[in-house]
């Protein structure tokens, strides 16, 4: 409302190009498996809605539950928009899913009218959601947190969905009419898709994918660990696959927080991709590409390898708990290149207290050095959930006190020991000019595109991304 919309896929950055929420989409499948709801989709950032045009359709709208999925940077938004949808429609019920909810969660039960769903949603919506429609009591129900008189009721814990296959496919019939793009794969018609949950590894500061992100906050809460890997199984994304290539699409960015996970699932999963015919990106940890994997990706269609990398320091490396080397790097970066797959690095300023601007214009030249195809800069912010964000708070770099939403694209609420918030920004804005301005950048990518539309979503994106 007035501000960059917040991306709640990945859940940790404002929107730089718009991509189908498929978590939702899981959810709104699984609802309507039961038959008893009539469901309606709107996606008010693809439309480009202000705040009029969303009272205009409350004013209109005639349902009995609203459901949102919110992360930490869409909260103040979402508080106000059920402020009007309560204000519209005494009578219905708002569903709040979503990391956002499952950490803040007695924030986000500003109204006894409000519920919050913890953790992994998609069972206890759908169960919610039955509950509401028969009339029958819902308060019972694991994994919601609800608001009577004042006074807040935490249910216990929904135990983790088993098996992933179980799940139905994304309703995508309530995409009808709109067409998403990814810059990094220059292929349209796009869309996201998901093989796996959660992630074993142990960075501090590490904000995964949305779900996965409220998966972990819950599991963390009640276990004090994080939860275990979840996998389709190859069978089930070959089943999807299908599907889209039926609805038409030809682009697909995986959203898993590790795309590969063994060498053998991985090599059946560039099989199906090769034999559909679909170009596809996807996010890998460095010490997963091998030779035989990188030759595959290479002859099954993958268009990108995101490689979170941080740094080039190994003190930084190892403070972070990132488990690899920065010979790794230029091991995975030199693999995938070598089968051309083209790779984009990810790198975080300010991700470790040994930060420093010399350790910053350090990871710039090797990042310009490495010739791949894109890097992406971001600001660390502290997330709630995280170990970075209580080692901030316990030794006062926070420079707000505590944490609040920041654009991790263009500003910090950081000043740590030797690198202040200051640096930060002008250290990030500059290392995108250097990098973003490149000839040799701009060349290689202008030759990839095939159409005048892709080359104007492209530039919209990186105006975005460098100037909000």
């Amino acid at each position: 409302m007035g501000k960059r919309p917040a991306e709640r896929t990945a859940g940790c950055t404002h929107v730089v190009y718009l991509a189908p929420n498929t978590y939702e989409l899981t959810v709104v499948a699984m609802v309507e498996q039961s038959g008893l709801h009539q469901v309606v989709c709107h996606d008010f950032v693809y439309d480009h809605d202000t705040r009029r045009d969303f009272e205009h359709w409350l004013a209109d709208d005639k349902s009995d539950v609203y459901l949102m999925w919110t992360v930490n940077l869409s909260i103040d938004n979402d508080l106000e928009a059920i402020r009007l949808m309560l204000d519209h429609r005494p009578d219905c019920r708002v569903v709040l899913m979503g990391p956002g909810p499952t950490h803040f969660t007695r924030r986000c039960l500003p109204d006894d009218r409000v519920i919050v769903v913890r953790g992994e949603p998609d069972v206890t919506v759908s169960e919610l959601m039955d509950a509401l429609h028969r009339g029958d009591d819902w308060t019972a129900l694991p994994g919601i947190s609800w608001r009577r008189d004042g006074q807040v009721t935490d249910n216990p814990s929904r135990p983790l969905i088993a098996d992933l296959d179980t799940l139905p496919l994304p309703a995508r019939h309530h995409l009808t009419g709109r067409r998403y793009y990814n810059p990094k794969l220059k292929c349209e018609p796009y869309t996201t898709a998901v093989t796996s949950r959660n992630c074993p590894f142990h960075c501090i500061y590490c904000v995964p994918s949305s779900l996965t992100f409220a998966r972990e906050i819950e599991h963390r809460r009640v276990h004090g660990c994080k939860p275990p890997v979840a996998m389709r199984s190859v069978e089930s994304v070959d089943r999807e696959m299908d599907e889209l290539c039926r609805l038409g699409y030809r682009a697909v960015g995986f959203m898993d927080d590790n795309f590969i996970w063994t060498e053998e699932r991985t090599l059946a999963l560039c099989e199906v991709m090769r034999r559909h015919g679909l170009v596809w990106g996807c996010q890998a940890r460095v010490d997963a590409i091998t030779p035989t994997i990188a030759q595959a990706l290479g002859q099954s269609g993958c268009r990108y390898v995101d490689l979170g990398v941080e740094s080039f320091d190994d003190q930084i490396l190892a403070y972070i708990k990132k488990g690899i080397s920065s010979d790794q790097i230029y091991r995975a970066v030199d693999l995938l290149k070598r089968h051309g797959v083209p790779v984009k690095l990810n790198i975080l300023i300010g991700c470790s207290p040994l930060e420093t601007p010399q350790t910053v214009r350090q990871t710039l030249r090797e990042a310009k050095r490495l010739d791949v195809d894109q890097v992406m800069f971001n600001i660390v912010s502290p997330f709630p959930g995280t170990e970075y964000y209580r080692q901030c708070r316990e030794n006062g770099w926070i420079a707000t006190g505590d944490y609040v939403p920041s654009d991790v694209q263009r500003t910090s609420i950081l000043n740590l020991p030797h690198l202040s918030a200051r640096q930060m920004e002008r250290a990030l804005f500059w290392n995108n000019i250097r990098y973003f301005v490149s000839p040799r950048l701009a060349w290689r990518q202008l030759r990839q595109f095939t159409s005048w539309r892709q080359f104007t979503h492209a530039c919209r994106a990186l105006r975005v991304k460098l100037f909000g």
